[in-house]
């Protein structure tokens, strides 16, 4: 699209993107959120350009009004130029917040929403360290590994960035409000979606073909058989972009999905090394070590025995009782234990009471 665009174009402009838009969602749910054939699309553009929503473009320009609000349309030079670059780009983008993020070297984190407090922090120190070597972190702001990623990134450089399956100006989840506006003010939020638009089931593979269409890589940190973050995953290899997956226990579901995608050919991840090695960008800062973190000394009377405890304990999740045969010690000696241990980060308790080592 022309950057001249004059504003009553642009106004029909956003009005076509809105009718689009739900003529899309219409399609993808009576096809139970199959892909339109192309045959299809060029249906659904013509009925958008027959019966534009020239309201939903007045609100859409209206919105732009703020300083820190942008509708960028495909082929203008603000577009990020990676994204344009994926099959079947997004027409028009809202952005809020920094707009100059879209342009810098990205890195997409995502996972599960059932994460674990091992796999929180990992995405926590992961996240923390490639954003501390000139990478803006990119997620959807989901419940879990997403909003683990966000928050490490603004707690250390702000630079993040989160595409949402929903119109820019709500929030989904809702608990993630105070998320948003701070990714608002030190990042950006960015979504393909018209005003108002709600946060549908089907919204979110679009939105994740966005998520890796942004960045140089992806990386998958837990993620189940089934599990959304895949489709991220998915889209980044048909992308050309690089895929990184860290793999976790055989007896953990929520490593299953890590485990497909290394065997697809993502690339097995331990460190942020692993990372910056097969990313093309120069100009980074250089190579990054995690932080330390859930590794401080134990205190010294429990010392000897938390070593006990820690072998008995494992990676796989055990019962206080099993921890008690294996390590010799009673169940109120461990029950200390642990939860020094669990204090410095090193092993998680369960909901169902249950051990593992964290790290």
């Amino acid at each position: 699209m022309d950057k001249g665009l004059d504003i009553d174009g642009r106004r029909t402009l956003l009005g076509c993107h809105a009718v689009l838009g739900t003529l899309a969602a219409r399609e993808a749910s009576a096809e139970g959120g199959a892909r339109a054939t192309l045959g299809q699309a060029l249906r659904l553009v013509a009925a958008a350009h027959r019966q534009p929503d020239r309201a939903a473009g007045e609100r859409a320009l209206n919105w732009a009004q703020a300083s820190d609000r942008h509708v960028l349309v495909l082929g203008e030079p603000a577009y990020p130029a990676l994204l344009a670059a994926i099959p079947a780009p997004p027409l028009v983008l809202f952005v809020e917040g920094s707009l100059d993020l879209l342009a810098t070297p990205q890195i997409a984190i995502v996972g599960s929403r059932k994460a674990s407090a091992g796999g929180l922090r990992l995405a926590q120190e992961m996240a923390a360290a490639l954003a501390q070597v000139g990478l803006t972190v990119t997620s959807g702001m989901a419940l879990g590994i997403d909003a683990a990623a966000h928050r490490a990134a603004l707690a250390t450089t702000g630079k993040t960035l989160a595409v949402l399956g929903c119109g820019i100006d709500r929030v989904y989840p809702a608990r993630h409000r105070e998320l948003a506006g701070e990714i608002r003010r030190r990042g950006a939020l960015v979504s393909e979606f018209a005003l108002g638009a709600p946060p549908a089931r089907h919204h979110f593979p679009r939105r994740n073909r966005i998520i890796a269409g942004l960045a140089h890589g992806t990386l998958v940190i837990e993620a189940a058989a089934r599990s959304g973050s895949l489709s991220t995953a998915l889209h980044a290899a048909e992308q050309g972009r690089e895929v990184f997956a860290v793999p976790g226990s055989v007896l953990n579901p929520q490593a299953a999905g890590c485990h497909a995608l290394i065997k697809q050919g993502a690339k097995l991840t331990e460190c942020v090394e692993d990372v910056l090695e097969e990313l093309p960008m120069a100009g980074l800062a250089g190579p990054a070590t995690l932080p330390v973190t859930g590794n401080q000394p134990l205190s010294a009377a429990h010392d000897r025995n938390a070593r006990r405890v820690l072998a008995a304990c494992g990676w796989e999740p055990v019962t206080i009782e099993t921890l008690a045969e294996r390590s010799a010690l009673t169940v109120s000696e461990l029950s200390s234990i642990l939860l020094a241990l669990e204090l410095d980060g090193l092993v998680e308790c369960r909901a169902n009471g249950t051990y593992l080592r964290a790290r």
